[in-house]
């Protein structure tokens, strides 16, 4: 893995630090490279209502759109309990949607010990740009 995917990858271990995560536990973190080189960080807010729980990866792709960015490079995850981020985390399948609404097949998506494709984790989703 190369240095900017490594250090994405550390800005998404530092952002789960903020994690809201009183029912599972489970702490999660994400880092989005912007194509211009800028990063915007997000974590996970539960909810007693789990319906109303935001997830790390659209926390920062949301960040990211209310600025006015629309170009994405790649994704760092990380999550896990007893802040134990190195377990690889990988994005639901609503955050795999929210990612093929704004990004193409080649987004890449950073977990702790390997680089995977947006087309690769989500193969038919309903529109890819």
């Amino acid at each position: 893995m190369n240095k900017i995917y490594k250090d994405l990858f550390e800005k998404a271990v530092k952002a789960a630090e903020n994690s809201y995560s009183p029912y599972s536990q489970f702490k999660v973190g994400a880092a989005l490279l912007c194509v211009d080189g800028s990063i915007y960080t997000g974590c996970n807010i539960e909810n007693a209502s789990f319906s109303l729980t935001n997830c790390a990866e659209r926390t920062a792709f949301f960040k990211a759109l209310s600025e006015g960015k629309k170009e994405f490079e790649a994704i760092a995850v990380a999550g896990g309990h007893d802040d134990n981020m190195r377990e690889s985390c990988y994005p639901c399948g609503a955050c795999r949607q929210v990612m093929a609404e704004f990004c193409s097949y080649d987004f890449k998506v950073v977990l702790s010990n390997k680089i995977l494709l947006l087309s690769e984790i989500l193969p038919y989703g309903f529109s890819f740009n």
